[in-house]
């Protein structure tokens, strides 16, 4: 955690509450224009004065249909969202491009310079700026730019990473080789791909494609192992609850794996005509408590370090 942590705002603090609460009149939307602009000046500052100059992408969110309009003008700087993974090392003007695209409510992530400088965004324009050393230069800066950086002992979004539940089981030699066996035994079929938490790729497993699809994967992506999708699309259908939300996946004639909420009472029929022309389908569950993959796991750096934070629930070879 760094020492030195403002809450960098729009929001007079003269308008706050007894409780903190701003009441004053200022929008909670970003104005796309002086004011944004005015944000990205005081977070590039900030960062200047902290003698930052590149910027690496930590715990990157979109959206469960990602595209390239999630990131805004940053797509053009990172490459898509092929270049929107943790750990991407980007400078920081296009951080300050995935600045803009936060105060607008598009893609999520943290920003970080390892024990120097952080940034990320919360909730209604508030922007939280983390540095080694005092800024006060910085600080000067945004409030002539009309905002206000106050001071705090942390933000409220910093997240106590060891204390999270779950394993940080790296993606190394031994996992491959189970997921080889496992593969050639039938008892693997699908990998998903979780590049960034709310998007996700889906992969058919065999042992002939096991390496191709080992080598398009994204950085410090999250895997999970699943079983092979059923040839019997009818009976994966027959099978859906009626109960509950499921994740209908199926595979499609070229072999690209598809996915869709269901929601609980509907019938066969219907989902039928979603899945028309299927080769293959199966079902997962939709909570998290309920979904027990074969495996799990975390891809770490190519020097075989796992630096990614990611947690992952454990999978029975886990347990094991």
């Amino acid at each position: 955690m760094l020492p030195h942590v403002h809450r960098v705002t729009k929001y007079d603090p003269a308008h706050r509450d007894r409780q903190g609460r701003y009441t004053g009149p200022e929008d909670t939307d970003s104005d796309r224009g002086p004011v944004e602009a005015a944000y990205l000046r005081a977070v590039a500052a900030f960062a200047e004065e902290a003698g930052v100059g590149f910027l690496s992408v930590r715990e990157p969110a979109l959206g469960p249909e990602p595209s390239d309009g999630d990131l805004g003008a940053a797509a053009l700087r990172l490459g898509g969202t092929a270049g929107f993974h943790d750990g991407a090392r980007i400078p920081l003007r296009s951080a300050l491009e995935l600045v803009r695209t936060m105060l607008r409510g598009g893609a999520w992530c943290r920003l970080e310079a390892e024990g120097a400088f952080a940034v990320h965004v919360g909730w209604d324009q508030y922007v939280y700026v983390g540095s080694a050393r005092p800024c006060p230069r910085a600080a000067a800066r945004t409030r002539a730019l009309g905002l206000f950086p106050e001071p705090l002992d942390a933000s409220p979004y910093d997240i106590a990473f060891d204390a999270e539940p779950g394993g940080r089981r790296p993606a190394d030699a031994g996992f491959w080789a189970l997921l080889h066996r496992c593969t050639a035994a039938g008892r693997a079929g699908l990998l998903e791909e979780e590049y960034a938490t709310g998007a996700v790729r889906r992969h058919l497993l065999t042992p002939g494609t096991l390496r191709r699809v080992r080598a398009g994967l994204a950085p410090r992506a999250r895997l999970e192992v699943w079983p092979p999708l059923s040839g019997d699309v009818g009976a994966v259908l027959v099978g859906l609850p009626r109960e509950d939300p499921v994740e209908l996946l199926w595979a499609d004639a070229e072999g690209a794996v598809r996915a869709a909420e269901v929601e609980e009472g509907t019938g066969p029929e219907q989902a039928a005509a979603l899945v028309r022309g299927a080769r293959a389908a199966a079902l997962l569950p939709v909570y998290l408590d309920d979904r027990a993959p074969l495996l799990t796991a975390v891809l770490p750096d190519p020097d075989g370090v796992l630096r990614a934070r990611w947690r992952t629930a454990p999978a029975a070879t886990d347990r094991a």
